[in-house]
């Protein structure tokens, strides 16, 4: 492969078919990608250069190879060819294959090598490949920590299976390039750095040494004088078995390094010091000495090295070509952002000291599902990627502005002001125990996002801003042009209806037009009447019929009228944690001293999270959405129903949950449901409540706070 005059900017998909015991979950159904044939021009939309792209086993040949039905590789690799996107074609991706075989299976290596080479046949101008993708980390979630199919704890276990992928990877090579000489092979790992108290010096050594096994094996450079001899040796991998790879080198042309903020660790033979719950930790021990083995972000003073140290080191192992195959996190939008921009420049400043770096890859290009539990739990779990699939058709965000910028210089749109922030994993909120070393933290900087919100919804407003590393103030409507000029904000926020005057708010949107500002109105579902026979859509014309609704509305259309390109957003009634007025507040008063609480069961109502709608409201905003959204907490449910769910997350009697006509309380009948035609980003109403509980020992943090993101361990 020829060194490249410029870093390109690669995309791919999450296909992992994982296997749970008897449970098989298919990434690519679950996003869509299956379907829909025109998600191929969607990645070709972003001026990238190369794909990677699942041509996997189990789900071309889960019968066997004559059984195989190649209809829905053969469409969709022609489109790629039309669309002048180069594939990396990979066979088996966290996976084991069909389902007559797994890791510890024998079978495993003829039966690649076999689909290989079927494979080549078919397509013989493909011209490279990644027969297994991270080999060394799919051994040691299947068959050292249990994780995966089949389901092994032991050393010995997680050598057979690194063994046998490796041993397919280099006879299926063989069968290819049999058939097309020129095929090339980019071999991938998550590579990570585990770093450690003195104590564990020789744990992190070990880990840190043995990230790099794949490599060295299919280099030929594993023999009795390479420091994994005596651990291979010891866990019951035969002279023969070692020496095989130095006998049959498959070098990779290309290197790919997977790059994710929790792919740092650190090691804590302090066990106690983590009582009460350690963020992305997992206790371990290796029969001497018992530790923690926990994210190195939330430990270390300094901040991680990030991609850029593995690049340099990867170089200065092999000086082979190198490319960041995967760089996804999951948290919110101008996280998002952050880590997919700092990888990008990090992949530059290796490249001009020398590195040869070829691309960074856009991962998870259509989200990810249920990788916040490394796939051990199916509960729908959603982590949104270059697009979101939770709409009726794949919507663009803010990471595709951002790749097709990266790719193409093309503009950016509002995400632009956010690069200018510090990502959460160097701030010092990063930290969740106290440092090891000296703290080296930075503080969110950029122009700053205004608030016209009074009240404890703009109070909550910037409280969210805050843990999200955004900076943000207030803005009084009475000084809107002169905070604007000086601020020079990169959005506005308001609230209908909050300030009596609809003018005041379309003197703020005429403001925010002229200086191409985006601004995000946050309405409600009373801008409706409360008598409708179903949840109201967008689309369904506002028909208030009390004061407050018709402020809201009214708000609205000045907003609208002035600045067309707003973004309105409307959520049912609002709960949060905390709060002492409203709904769920009056709720725990009245179980809680005694008293009963009366809830309508007639008609529905959209409950909405309050920390939801605000970070969802935030993530439309920077993905440059326009026009009005309805962003409830999932379905319609009785306002009765509602106040037994909030009694039973709080541990409350729900019997206490009285139901009444809805004419006997006339205030909540002005809330009507709502329903999206747009998109479905919120968490369902169960989740929701979940989260809200009161119960401390049952509360649990917001999802998207930046401590739940993706990665392994």
């Amino acid at each position: 492969m020829r060194p490249l005059d410029r870093l390109e900017l690669w995309v791919g998909v999450e296909p992992t078919v994982s296997r749970i015991g008897d449970s098989v979950q298919d990434q690519l159904i679950l996003s869509g990608f299956h379907e829909r044939l025109e998600d191929i021009d969607r990645l070709a939309s972003l001026g990238a250069t190369r794909v990677r792209f699942p041509v996997l086993w189990e789900r071309t040949a889960p019968s066997g190879l004559d059984q195989a039905d190649w209809t829905w590789a053969d469409a969709r690799l022609a489109r790629l060819a039309e669309r002048g996107l180069d594939p990396i074609v990979g066979l088996v991706h966290h996976g084991g294959g069909p389902l007559h075989t797994h890791l510890l299976d024998p079978e495993f290596v003829p039966g690649l090598t076999a689909y290989a080479r079927a494979v080549a046949e078919r397509y013989p101008h493909l011209g490279t490949y990644t027969p297994v993708n991270e080999p060394l980390t799919t051994a040691r979630f299947s068959a050292l920590y249990g994780h995966w199919y089949p389901h092994a704890r032991d050393d010995h276990s997680f050598w057979r299976a690194l063994m046998h992928q490796l041993q397919a990877t280099v006879l299926a090579m063989r069968a290819i390039r049999e058939v097309n000489p020129g095929a090339e092979l980019l071999q991938t790992e998550d590579m990570g750095l585990v770093s450690a108290r003195p104590t564990l010096r020789e744990q992190a050594d070990f880990e840190n040494e043995r990230r790099w096994l794949s490599f060295d094996l299919l280099l030929g450079r594993v023999d009795r004088d390479h420091p994994m001899w005596s651990y291979l040796r010891w866990v019951g991998a035969t002279e023969r078995e070692i020496l095989w790879f130095a006998e049959n080198p498959c070098p990779p042309d290309v290197l790919g390094l997977n790059a994710y903020v929790t792919s740092e660790r650190f090691l804590d033979d302090r066990v106690g010091h983590y009582r009460g719950g350690h963020h992305g930790g997992f206790h371990g021990g290796n029969g001497r000495r018992a530790y923690v083995d926990v994210e190195a972000v939330r430990v270390q003073g300094q901040p991680i090295g990030g991609p850029c140290g593995r690049l340099y080191e990867a170089d200065a192992r092999y000086g082979l070509p190198l490319a960041l195959t995967e760089v996804h996190l999951a948290c919110t939008r101008e996280e998002q952002l952050r880590w997919l921009h700092e990888t990008w420049q990090q992949a530059q400043s290796a490249r001009a000291d020398g590195v040869d770096v070829r691309a960074v890859t856009a991962w998870s290009a259509l989200g990810a599902f249920d990788w916040n539990s490394l796939l051990t739990r199916q509960n729908g779990h959603y982590e949104s990627g270059l697009w979101d699939v939770r709409a009726p058709q794949p919507r663009p965000t803010a990471l595709a502005q951002l790749a097709r910028h990266l790719a193409t210089g093309a503009p950016l749109g509002p995400a632009q002001a956010v690069l200018e922030g510090p990502g959460w994993w160097r701030r010092a909120d990063r930290l969740r125990f106290p440092p090891e070393g000296p703290l080296h933290a930075e503080t969110p900087d950029g122009p700053p996002l205004l608030v016209a919100v009074p009240g404890r919804l703009g109070e909550r407003l910037l409280e969210a801003c805050g843990g999200r590393g955004l900076p943000a103030r207030r803005l009084a409507l009475g000084k809107v042009q002169t905070a604007l000029e000086l601020e020079r904000p990169w959005a506005v926020v308001a609230a209908a209806g909050s300030f009596g005057d609809a003018g005041h708010l379309g003197a703020l949107a005429t403001a925010c037009a002229a200086r191409g500002l985006p601004l995000l109105l946050l309405s409600s579902a009373q801008v409706f009447a409360g008598d409708a026979a179903r949840p109201l859509l967008e689309s369904d014309a506002p028909n208030p019929t009390r004061a407050g609704g018709m402020r809201q509305r009214l708000g609205e259309e000045a907003v609208l009228a002035a600045h067309p390109g707003a973004l309105v957003i409307r959520s049912g009634p609002l709960f949060d944690v905390g709060e002492t007025e409203g709904f769920s507040a009056a709720l725990l008063r009245a179980i809680r001293a005694g008293r009963p609480f009366p809830a309508p069961t007639g008609g529905a109502v959209s409950p909405t999270f309050l920390p939801d709608l605000l970070h969802h409201a935030l993530d439309l905003l920077l993905d440059g959405e326009t026009g009005v959204w309805h962003l409830p907490n999932g379905g319609a449910v009785s306002w009765f129903e509602w106040a037994e769910m909030l009694a039973r997350a709080a541990r409350l009697d729900p019997g206490r949950v009285r139901a009444v006509s809805p004419a006997r309380l006339v205030s909540p009948a002005s809330w009507p449901a709502l329903a999206s035609e747009r998109g479905w980003p919120m968490p369902s109403l169960e989740d929701a409540v979940a989260r809200w509980s009161p119960v401390p020992a049952t509360r649990q943090a917001d999802p998207r706070a930046p401590e739940y993101v993706g990665g392994r361990p």
